[in-house]
């Protein structure tokens, strides 16, 4: 598949409109509380066809030394903080912190849906294509590695796959669609997901 049919799927990906989700979708027994107040936050899902495999996907794994999540794969990305203008520009910022992205470098298409979370964040997904070649450069207080992932394997909702795991005393179900020796789950397999979904109709 070339870089335009990728491109020219991913801008369609983003006119479908669609639903926001969250990590409870698969869990409608959770009683959310009323009132809550989510805070913003802005993850970069960013695509390139600069790497050796073709078209891929920018991904992160958490450092394991991380009070939040830690050794987890993520997406680069953070909470909106005051000096930014935006959701997309939190992710851009993010991204340029955790994996050394240089500004200019990524061309965003567009947003998904919000994805709310269990740490009472209301994720805005920023997808981008990266346009200029970059040698990622992990941040160490958060990121231990910055890796990809095949356009082909994150694009095919066959991907994914229903787990689940016993927390706070409850079974919960998730998302997961590992690569290699990569476990991807929770919110980036939610949020990656429903991306495939868009792709696939």
């Amino acid at each position: 598949m070339t870089r335009r049919e990728i491109l020219t799927r991913l801008e369609a990906a983003l006119s479908g409109g669609g639903d926001p989700s969250s990590d409870f979708d698969l869990n409608p027994d959770v009683v959310l509380p009323e009132g809550r107040r989510l805070r913003p936050a802005g993850v970069l899902v960013a695509f390139t066809d600069l790497g050796a495999d073709g078209a891929s996907l920018l991904l992160t794994k958490r450092s394991s030394a991380l009070k939040h999540h830690p050794g987890q794969i993520a997406f680069p990305g953070g909470k909106v903080e005051d000096g930014d203008s935006g959701v997309v520009a939190a992710a851009l910022r993010e991204a340029r912190e955790e994996v050394g992205l240089p500004a200019g470098a990524a061309r965003v298409l567009g947003t998904l849906p919000v994805h709310e979370t269990v740490t009472s964040f209301a994720v805005t997904p920023v997808l981008a294509w990266i346009e200029r070649p970059f040698v990622p450069v992990a941040e160490p207080g958060e990121v231990a590695e910055v890796f990809s992932v095949p356009f082909a394997h994150v694009a095919d909702p066959a991907r994914y796959r229903v787990e689940s795991r016993r927390w706070r005393g409850v079974r919960r179900h998730y998302y997961t669609a590992p690569f290699g020796p990569y476990y991807i789950w929770g919110a980036t397999a939610r949020i990656l997901r429903g991306l495939a979904a868009r792709l696939a109709a």
